[in-house]
């Protein structure tokens, strides 16, 4: 009875004593310990408790600890063991893909699509197999890339996410820190920098940045410069402030007498009035610091992690993040962004087509379309390939932790010998101007917002026009434009107005290219109108057939043009008016205008235009400008069609409004203009 006793004690304690460990075990998975995680659950395979979900968290720690193909066997046996979770079958598949089993991939894939309903992750599957199916080709694919392991810099440990500025290359690493983190069982990460001459290291000069930049018990990784060097962003982890692995954020600092500014958190997070917090990591500053680049799993992106855009404006605030859309992001995970001297975006993905893990790839604008390419090998792997930096057009650095590497992560150089390699940039500089008071001569306007849309109507970029009224932008090969120019105060304003631009046939051929860099400068000019009551604008080209007042293909043309600048001014209500010469009687010069008039908004209205911004008004021959007119061309003058603004109400002007319908109001708090001390990196 004793020893039943006995034995039923033991059965209970090591019941309970199974029950805790999983629980301490799930407690760390949540929280982002992956290798704590790792080890707990393997102490329950030891014991042979629980095994199918041992097995499942711990592949589900390996891969989002991101070391993918040790998490193939356990991915196995948790689903031999009767694990039914949609995400099991589909993230064996990709740790499959990770060890290059290409062909037991496939056929994974081809299992799972057949007995899973979960459109989402039925879509991923299939994207997958399309992406398998063109391994071949991308094997195929000639490389000019040579890659040499940077060892001066690397250790057994990690380094990555290289930049390389003002003679100094900076870098992450998990070296010199003891603090282990338990998400990965590898030491906190912390930004270092060395003196080098392109790839030439000066090991001597090796050493970490600031204590203010680099803090004993967090994550510090992927530092990206402004031009001028005095603003740097980079991205902090694992502070303890939140639960899970979303305790990413960015921080930014500034260049002050000498030193460092204490890192403060950005707003880029803007998604709602919970100010719920996301992971944003690996920022990149664009080539003229006006834009941040950075990698985010918000809620409504394509898939995973996407990368996203965000845009500073004159006082230094970060707009709305914009997703860089379908072309780029997939339902994968994409990061790691860099934007080249020739305006193409590098980054990392493992939802195009690539070779397992993460592979880098470019991303260029064509005739108006943003194309993707795979790098190819030698630069990408089956292992994790990421972090593309470019001191030159040809020449750089980026990340593996493929084998035969010093440690985790490791940095690489290349040179790319493509004989083709020619960089041509091609530029839209232009000005802002008003008319000055006689009406024609102009003189410069500053401060105006320029907006460069493809044609298809898309903002591509925006900017203000500084002091002296100029603007630039970046522009492709063969591609329509519009430009949108507008400026609006408190005591004046202007109207909304747009201009054309094209590079159709203005291309350089790639034959005549001497340089490996380029630059082609176009010029344009952008006149803007006062908004004022009462203000007459005649439309040049509104003609009729004799004795009629239809509107002619020619003329609705024209309208058109006034159907556009009705649409980017919605606060004004116009009168328009038709204008007959004296060569007929008053009445008959009078009614003919009025139907005239009237045919004219009429088409404006059918053109999806208000008509209660609109008012149609005949005046015959009882406003000749020319009153003793003679010749022909003096009578066309007098036979004009015009327009008035009668109105003008702001409440009407388009609201700028966030993800949620809400209006986004600018503040203009100078000491927090760039932080939002409750936003997640």
């Amino acid at each position: 009875m004793k020893k039943t006793l006995l034995l039923l004690c033991l059965l209970v304690l090591g019941v309970l004593s199974s029950c805790s460990l999983e629980k301490k075990a799930r407690k760390a998975y949540e929280y982002a310990e992956y290798q704590k995680a790792i080890d707990l659950y393997g102490k329950l395979l030891d014991k042979r408790k629980n095994q199918a979900r041992a097995n499942y968290f711990i592949a589900d720690s390996y891969r989002l600890s991101n070391r993918l193909q040790m998490a193939e066997p356990y991915y196995k046996k948790a689903m031999d063991s009767g694990i039914s979770n949609d995400s099991v079958g589909l993230y064996y598949a990709f740790a499959l893909k990770a060890n290059e089993k290409y062909k037991d991939a496939a056929q994974q894939l081809d299992n799972y699509v057949a007995g899973t309903e979960n459109e989402a992750y039925v879509q991923r599957a299939n994207k997958e197999m399309e992406n398998l199916s063109l391994l071949n080709r991308l094997k195929e694919e000639k490389s000019y890339y040579r890659i040499k392991n940077l060892e001066a810099i690397n250790s057994d440990q990690s380094e990555y996410s290289p930049v390389f500025f003002d003679g100094y290359l900076y870098f992450t690493s998990s070296r010199d820190n003891k603090l282990i983190y338990n998400g990965t069982g590898t030491p906190y990460t912390d930004i270092f920098k060395v003196k080098t001459k392109g790839a030439n290291v000066d090991i001597a000069t090796l050493e970490s940045m600031d204590d203010i930049i680099n803090l004993p018990d967090v994550h510090e990784a992927s530092i990206t410069f402004s031009p001028d060097g005095n603003t740097v962003v980079f991205a902090r982890s694992n502070t303890g402030k939140r639960k899970g692995r979303y305790d990413v954020s960015l921080y930014l600092s500034h260049y002050r007498k000498e030193a460092w500014t204490e890192p403060r958190l950005i707003n880029v997070n803007q998604l709602n009035p919970q100010k719920v917090s996301y992971w944003n990591s690996t920022p990149a500053f664009s080539r003229d610091g006006k834009t941040l680049y950075f990698s985010s799993n918000r809620p409504r992106g394509k898939g995973g992690t996407d990368i996203y855009s965000a845009k500073m404006n004159s006082r230094g605030r970060f707009s709305k993040p914009k997703n860089l859309g379908a072309a780029v992001n997939t339902e994968g995970n994409e990061s790691f962004p860099f934007v080249s001297s020739d305006g193409k975006l590098y980054f990392s993905s493992d939802g195009h087509a690539g070779f397992g893990g993460l592979d880098l790839f470019v991303a260029k604008r064509e005739r108006g379309k943003t194309t993707v390419k795979n790098l190819g090998k030698p630069v990408n792997s089956s292992a994790d390939d990421f972090g593309m930096f470019l001191f030159k057009p040809d020449k750089g650095f980026f990340c593996s932790n493929r084998p035969g590497g010093k440690g985790d992560d490791d940095i690489y150089t290349f040179i790319n010998e493509d004989p083709d390699l020619k960089e041509v940039n091609y530029f839209l500089k232009g000005l802002t101007k008003t008319y000055g008071e006689d009406g024609k001569s102009t003189k410069l306007l500053p401060s105006v917002t320029v907006k460069l849309l493809d044609a298809e109507g898309n903002t591509l970029e925006e900017t203000t026009s500084n002091r002296q009224g100029e603007f630039s932008f970046r522009v492709y090969e063969e591609e329509d434009y519009d430009l949108v120019a507008e400026k609006h105060g408190k005591e004046v304003s202007y109207l909304t107005t747009r201009g054309d631009f094209t590079t159709i046939g203005k291309s350089k051929p790639k034959s005549e290219l001497v340089k490996l860099i380029t630059n082609v400068t176009f010029d344009t000019l952008m006149v803007l109108e006062k908004l004022e009551l009462h203000k007459h604008f005649v439309l040049e080209n509104i003609l009729y057939d004799l004795d009629k007042w239809d509107i002619r293909t020619d003329a609705a043309l024209e309208l058109d043009k006034l159907v556009v600048l009705l649409k980017d001014n919605p606060e004004i209500k116009i009168e328009l008016s038709s204008h007959t010469d004296n060569r007929a009687p008053d009445e008959y010069n009078m009614t003919l205008s009025e139907k005239r008039a009237r045919s004219a908004v009429d088409y404006l209205i059918s053109q999806g235009i208000d008509k209660k911004r609109l008012v149609a008004k005949g005046y015959g021959e009882s406003q000749l400008i020319i009153k003793n007119a003679v010749t022909e061309e003096q009578h066309q003058v007098n036979r004009r069609t015009e327009f008035e603004i009668l109105a003008i109400d702001p409440s009407k002007k388009p609201k700028t409004l966030d993800e949620n319908g809400k209006e986004v109001i600018e503040e203009v708090d100078e000491e927090d203009r760039f932080f939002d001390d409750d936003n997640g990196r």
